[in-house]
């Protein structure tokens, strides 16, 4: 199931975490914007001129980005029905905020391209002291998306804490990245990939 609070995406300010990760998402590569709501993400990525497919099921919602040419809406049950994409569809940046749904774990890793970015931050344990969600389903366990992407995904940035604003709230949040193949010959090595740690 998912946490109540993907209903709170609305219109407000992009995740910092999001922002300042943006920068690793290749330029103009697609973005997939999952539990999207009306869009924060979407329209932020579409501003800075990548394609977005922004996915929720409330369609009242993805009818308020219909005026951004960048974004294409896609209403669909993320936990009654069958992931709603091609299998081949695969994204340069998977984007997941204040929502978790285990199950999709493995289509969400599966959607990254060569290269692409998955940032991902909702609510852990922890926020049950001080407000909503505090069903245990709809809070990460302690290093979970760390153990989520282990094996698929190089770990640039993580982070399991508390944060004051802008409503105190117990947070896990990642960024990690599905590198490309590396050549076995050391005769043909190249530099190794360089993500730039902003801030």
């Amino acid at each position: 199931m998912s946490t109540p609070a993907a209903n709170l995406h609305g219109l407000g300010e992009p995740s910092r975490w999001v922002r300042h990760w943006a920068h690793l998402v290749a330029a103009r590569g697609a973005v997939l914007d999952v539990a999207s709501g009306a869009g924060r993400h979407a329209r932020y990525f579409a501003s800075l001129g990548h394609p977005v497919t922004a996915v929720d099921r409330d369609s009242a919602a993805l009818e308020t980005l219909l005026d951004e040419p960048l974004v294409t809406p896609l209403t669909a049950d993320l936990e009654g029905g069958a992931w709603p994409l091609p299998a081949e569809a695969t994204f340069a940046a998977v984007v997941v905020t204040n929502y978790l749904h285990r199950p999709l774990f493995p289509q969400l890793l599966s959607a990254l391209a060569p290269g692409g970015v998955l940032v991902y931050e909702t609510f852990a344990q922890g926020n049950e002291s001080v407000g909503k969600p505090s069903n245990p389903a709809f809070l990460l366990a302690p290093g979970e998306l760390l153990e989520r992407v282990h094996g698929h995904l190089r770990v640039v940035a993580y982070q399991d804490g508390f944060l004051a604003q802008p409503r105190p709230a117990y947070v896990q949040r990642i960024c990690a990245i599905l590198e490309t193949e590396r050549p076995a010959n050391p005769s043909q090595a190249v530099p190794p990939p360089c993500y730039e740690l902003a801030g």
